[in-house]
């Protein structure tokens, strides 16, 4: 295999790998009574909170997976399309990467809240979509940032500045 041809398989595995994650997570098995029983008695060992008190934690912790697991996402888009489709002029960052990959992953949200209004333990809600929207749109903000720091610091570097 060329190494161009690695470089893009070795960029898109995660992505691809945390697709499937979150496949497995949008199923009946990691609905909220499933995790529940899974993480309240943990919780209540570490907490000593009640399970009444537990139920308000439990919807803390789905929302915030729901923006960790969809800030990795636009993350490891990013990175795939960056590997993809080169952009010789800036390295670095495009608003092409930032666009496909905030796209993808706002249309995966869409997906998996849809596809839970099918599934009896589920529920598919717009307000997750918005939450998982705006963990995309933060990814891509940092992403961003952390890039814009880096192109000047190689420009000058290049000019011999």
């Amino acid at each position: 295999m060329n190494p161009a041809r690695k470089r893009i398989w070795k960029a898109w595995i995660p992505a691809l790998v945390w697709l499937g994650l979150i496949a497995i997570e949008s199923t009946n098995w990691l609905s909220a009574t499933n995790t529940g029983n899974i993480l309240y008695p943990i919780f209540h060992f570490l907490t000593g909170v009640g399970r009444a008190q537990f139920e308000i934690w439990n919807e803390y912790f789905r929302k915030v997976g729901h923006f960790v697991g969809y800030f990795t996402l636009s993350w490891l888009l990013f990175g795939a399309w960056r590997a993809t489709l080169p952009q010789p002029r800036n390295p670095y960052w495009s608003w092409h990467w930032a666009r496909v990959a905030f796209f993808m992953s706002a249309l995966v949200a869409t997906l998996d809240e849809w596809h839970q209004t099918y599934l009896p333990s589920r529920t598919g809600s717009m307000r997750d979509v918005l939450l998982d929207t705006s963990a995309v749109l933060t990814a891509q903000i940092v992403i961003w940032a952390l890039m814009r720091r880096r192109v000047p610091a190689r420009q000058e570097a290049a000019a011999g500045g």
